[in-house]
């Protein structure tokens, strides 16, 4: 593995740090800010005006203004998608000064957020762009003398709760849908990453957005982000983090005006492989489901279980990728790794290897923080894990991958199924029956075939169990914005009846 290398220091221009409300940036009422720093040195690269409960009740007056008085509910989906399409074109243009934007937000590889994170948050926008004006009900033939329709309208204000380690990605997953059903939206990202959603803000205004649609406060969870989970005035609330944030949500949800809620929570998928796999094919998707985006994924597969016989030669297989993985600073187009978000998760995840090591299991690559300054650590392998480990239990969030072994497939569904979790799964066969039955006993949201992390805008994303409910992405990530209203009427005189 190359050690941590670095390129030139480059910062983008950062333009909008203050909370966007209305239509326009204002500094939050406390005149409060925090500090938002650049993972691969630990620098503060710019204060961020702090948003607290007064600035959310602020927001979600603008919002709701907006959707009980205004424009965009009430003009045509066409209109709708329209302007969507104007917003994904607008941030295709400035594609690299928002992954410039993450990069020194999140520590996101800038060559790759460009390439892969942004170009699928187009497709997202453009997507539901296409949906707006294909929202309808049904017409239903009722018994008697009667008959009724269903309309299909915007929920109304959504409060959105996004995670750190997508920003761009995750402000599409969940603000064009909304967007599209004719909903308005408050939007608070998440206190490590703030920088791309409020750009994101200003070119949904460029694109024609009305004032009081969206709305963006930067803040923390306990303030922020439990104002918009517990305001009276919101009416659905949609939230990508951890179980445990995610239990709160949905308990202040409940507690105020039951408003509904989506969670997609965490996970600890399980990646299986068999004997009759292409070992050289396992190993690579292996690494890709563990080690992208330095391991802060919810979906990363990693807990890998390895049939038996192949057991020795993927160890060494999967173990030989690290000879050519770079880590270092995500400016640098030849990195394939660049620093974990901030110190806290850094320090997590090197809690949770020396956790490993302390429970028997043997390093197999890695475990180690590279360097002194910024966030940076090996990719790391660990073997003879067992089940019960904390490492093969818990969601590390970090480049931590554990390997186990089995020998039947009824053995492998029931370890694969002994978590709390159910978001994503995966599997490595050429045997169809063997995917099938897999794909079928797996209790998970998303089941990946001979391949891993391949998602879309029209293939639903969301889990099971306790890695949530819900789905964004696809129809269902629309649907879930829309509330369903039947309207009956009487007919006199009909024949038929």
């Amino acid at each position: 593995m190359a050690g941590k290398v670095s390129s030139d220091l480059k910062f983008p221009e950062i333009k909008f740090t203050k909370l966007f409300i209305n239509g326009s940036f204002v500094d939050s009422v406390s005149g409060k800010t925090f500090e938002t720093r650049d993972p691969r040195t630990g620098d503060v690269v710019a204060d961020v005006a702090e948003g607290d409960k007064e600035d959310i009740d602020i927001a979600v007056k603008a919002a709701r203004a907006a959707f009980d008085h205004g424009t965009w509910p009430r003009i045509s989906g066409y209109e709708r998608g329209r302007i969507l399409m104007k917003l994904a074109d607008l941030i295709e243009q400035h594609s690299e000064k928002l992954a410039m934007l993450d990069a020194i937000d999140a520590g996101k590889l800038v060559h790759m957020s460009e390439a892969l994170d942004i170009q699928f948050a187009l497709r997202i926008i453009r997507y539901y762009a296409g949906a707006a004006d294909k929202i309808h009900g049904e017409t239903l033939k009722c018994a008697g003398k009667f008959q009724a329709y269903t309309l299909k309208e915007p929920v109304g204000v959504v409060g959105h709760i996004i995670p750190w380690n997508f920003p761009t990605l995750a402000f599409a997953f969940k603000v064009p849908p909304a967007l599209a059903a004719g909903c308005t939206v408050v939007v608070k990202p998440a206190e490590q990453s703030p920088l791309s959603a409020l750009y994101l803000a200003q070119l949904a205004k460029e694109a024609g957005v009305p004032d009081g649609v969206i709305n963006v406060v930067p803040g923390f969870g306990p303030t922020a982000g439990a104002a918009i989970a517990s305001h009276m005035d919101v009416d659905a609330v949609s939230f990508t983090g951890s179980t445990e944030v995610g239990k709160i949500v949905m308990a202040a949800a409940a507690a105020s005006n039951l408003k509904s809620v989506s969670l997609e929570l965490g996970g600890k998928s399980p990646l299986i492989i068999f004997d009759d796999a292409d070992v050289d094919v396992a190993a690579q998707v292996a690494w890709q489901s563990v080690f992208i985006n330095k391991g802060e994924m919810c979906i990363a597969g990693s807990r890998i279980y390895v049939q038996e016989g192949i057991y020795d030669e993927f160890t060494k297989k999967v173990a030989k990728n690290v000879e050519n993985w770079v880590v270092g600073d995500p400016f640098d187009p030849q990195v394939h790794q660049g620093p974990q978000v901030d110190k806290e998760q850094f320090e997590k995840i090197l809690r949770y290897i020396e956790s490993g090591k302390r429970s028997g299991a043997s390093i197999l690559i890695g475990g180690n923080a590279i360097g002194d300054k910024g966030y940076y650590i090996e990719p790391t392998i660990f073997t003879d894990v067992q089940e019960d480990m904390l490492i093969a239990r818990d969601e590390i969030f970090g480049p931590v991958m554990s390997i186990m072994k089995f020998k039947t497939i009824e053995e492998a569904i029931e370890k694969a199924n002994n978590t709390r979790y159910g978001l994503a799964a995966g599997v490595v066969t050429k045997d169809l029956n063997t995917a099938n039955r897999i794909s079928r006993s797996i209790r998970a949201g998303m089941i990946w075939i001979n391949c891993y992390l391949v998602i879309d805008g029209d293939i639903p994303f969301g889990g099971v169990r306790m890695s949530g409910f819900g789905k964004d992405c696809g129809l269902e990530g629309l649907e879930k914005y829309l509330k369903v209203k039947s309207v009956i009427t009487p007919i006199y005189g009909s024949p038929w009846l």
